[in-house]
């Protein structure tokens, strides 16, 4: 994901078998195959992209954006707004993402920024669930779990899911890798029924997912691409997709 500050570069990327998505609890989660070229495709971007030609986009294919709204507790993206908006004139579903800093400041803490900053959601049919990216610490790399250890992280990430649920209604979608997960949480499976998976892998298929999924919602399959910034994919059918958006 294309997850820190326009200097930064950009993370990781998937293939991914097909699967459906299902409402669960507020959220959709894929459950069965769907045929690979009915998925509909998306991207995420950050303030890295610069100003992107969204009808262009559109015309290639794309029908879902994530844009990065925030990191930690202070930065926003400058281009946030201008990017969001653009989306949605261009017809696109477009939804905010937070990239967590845990070694910052508490979950409740970067939650409410995220929401200060564009990570609200409605239920207008053209706005996707806030997601969390939570992957290695790009800034260090010798402490890919921010020095947090496992019962630290799944409070981390619990806390800012709570106050994204308290504000929205919706649990974070949780952008990530299965060795990340397993690794920085310990294998925590107390998320995988509430919150939809977004994964991330270098392999040529997602592989094992992160302990306490059974599906995938999204998948991101490439770091470039036809559109602009990271390669997306939703996991089922058109209509699901906006299932999804409005909860």
């Amino acid at each position: 994901m294309a997850h820190a500050r326009p200097t930064a570069v950009a993370a990781s990327l998937v293939t991914a078998v097909a699967l459906v998505a299902a409402a669960l609890t507020g959220a959709a989660f894929a459950q069965r195959p769907a045929a690979a070229d009915s998925r509909p495709l998306g991207h995420d971007v950050s303030a890295y992209q610069k100003d992107i030609d969204w009808p262009a986009a559109r015309a290639k294919g794309a029908r879902f954006v994530y844009v990065k709204a925030t990191e930690s507790h202070t930065y926003r993206n400058p281009l946030f707004r201008g990017q969001y908006d653009g989306a949605r004139q261009a017809g696109l579903l477009r939804g905010a993402y937070h990239f967590a800093l845990p070694n910052a400041s508490t979950g409740g803490t970067q939650a409410r920024h995220f929401l200060r900053n564009g990570g609200r959601w409605t239920a207008d049919g053209r706005t996707l669930p806030p997601a969390l990216d939570i992957e290695p610490d790009p800034y260090h790399k010798g402490k890919p779990c921010y020095g947090l250890g496992r019962t630290a992280m799944s409070d981390w990430i619990r806390a800012f899911s709570d106050e994204v649920h308290r504000a929205t209604g919706r649990r974070p979608v949780i952008y990530t890798t299965t060795h990340w997960w397993n690794d920085c949480t310990g294998g925590d499976r107390s998320f995988g029924a509430t919150h939809p998976l977004w994964l991330a892998s270098r392999q040529g298929s997602p592989g094992p997912l992160p302990a306490g999924w059974s599906a995938l919602s999204l998948w991101q399959y490439a770091t470039s691409g036809p559109l602009p910034g990271d390669q997306d994919r939703w996991q089922g059918s058109s209509a699901e997709l906006m299932k999804f958006a409005t909860g």
